[in-house]
């Protein structure tokens, strides 16, 4: 697999990351068969957030790896907080203890990179720096990320941290293209010229600052996936028709659909079948060509204008 660079942070990672949101849902057992797999085929960063299973997937991921063994310093692992039950939360309380809690559950002495689960309305940017310099200087935590920021957000955060934030989660695939529409319809006066975002892709680029995808297979919000789904019949014989071309699965078009944009934004997959994630890790071979690419932001409903 590829490697990418995370923002200005010099860590290199595969260019396809797994998201382990349903690793609480394995044994202990199926769990390291998941993890084994993706390090084999070149998946290094491994994506968590203290309420995925409420904790219990990073516990699940600790037990499968024995975090004591050097397969510890072969990953990249983050993790991300904020998010309470009704509410969200940057106080510096809050973020300390989710490290602390978060570096327990995983069995490490520090994680690579921590981050900021979805903005909160009453953030107070000072006291998220005090949070972040306690982290950085115990060596808690190596680096920082946010995850559903807009450019101004991230900002007002910079102007306040001493550390540099390296990432921004951000949902984005075929079938979820707010950060790509509003750029394609500049200056018209239709939905899709709607800015949702800030320009948060040509953002990332003057900034250097890494856009991971999450969802890559979804429509909506999480309301289901559109790969092989009935419903979405155009887009899914464009992915077949490339998928054939390519001698790949469709959900590694998809993914291979999102490498090929110059952001070098990184998909996190949440699968947690192993022969899957063999089939999608194929995407990073693939470059689809320019009119392929917008052959399937077409057929997924986009008009040009």
């Amino acid at each position: 697999m590829k490697k990418i660079k995370l923002g200005n942070s010099g860590i290199e990672a595969g260019e396809i990351a797994l998201g382990c949101m349903r690793m609480s849902g394995l044994s202990t057992k199926e769990a390291a068969e998941v993890i084994e797999n993706a390090l084999e085929q070149g998946v290094t960063l491994f994506d968590h957030a203290d309420i995925y299973g409420g904790g219990a997937s990073e516990e699940r991921f600790a037990e499968a790896v024995d975090m004591n063994s050097s397969l510890r310093e072969k990953m990249i692992i983050q993790t991300k907080c904020g998010i309470r039950k009704g509410f969200y939360d940057f106080s510096k309380e809050h973020i300390l203890q989710s490290a602390e809690q978060s570096l327990k559950r995983l069995n490490t002495d520090y994680i690579d990179i921590f981050m900021l689960h979805r903005p909160d309305a009453l953030m107070e940017p000072d006291e998220v720096a005090e949070a972040f310099n306690e982290l950085k200087e115990s060596g808690k935590v190596r680096h920082f990320g946010v995850s559903n920021h807009n450019p101004m957000q991230i900002e007002l955060l910079k102007r306040s941290l001493d550390q540099e934030l390296i990432i921004n989660q951000m949902q984005f695939s075929i079938m979820h293209t707010p950060m790509i529409d509003a750029g394609v319809n500049v200056n018209m006066q239709h939905e899709g010229a709607n800015m949702r975002d800030g320009s948060m892709l040509e953002y990332s680029r003057l900034n250097n600052l890494t856009i991971q995808a999450w969802s890559p297979f979804q429509y909506g919000m999480i309301e289901g996936a559109f790969v092989g789904n009935d419903d979405y019949p155009e887009v899914n014989a464009k992915l077949q028709e490339f998928a054939d071309k390519y001698s790949v699965t469709d959900s590694a078009i998809a993914i291979a659909w999102i490498l090929r944009h110059p952001a070098n934004i990184q998909p996190v997959v949440g699968t947690m079948n192993p022969k899957r994630m063999t089939d999608i890790a194929k995407a990073s071979d693939i470059k689809l060509t320019r009119q392929e690419w917008y052959e399937l932001y077409r057929a997924a409903g986009n008009d040009l204008p």
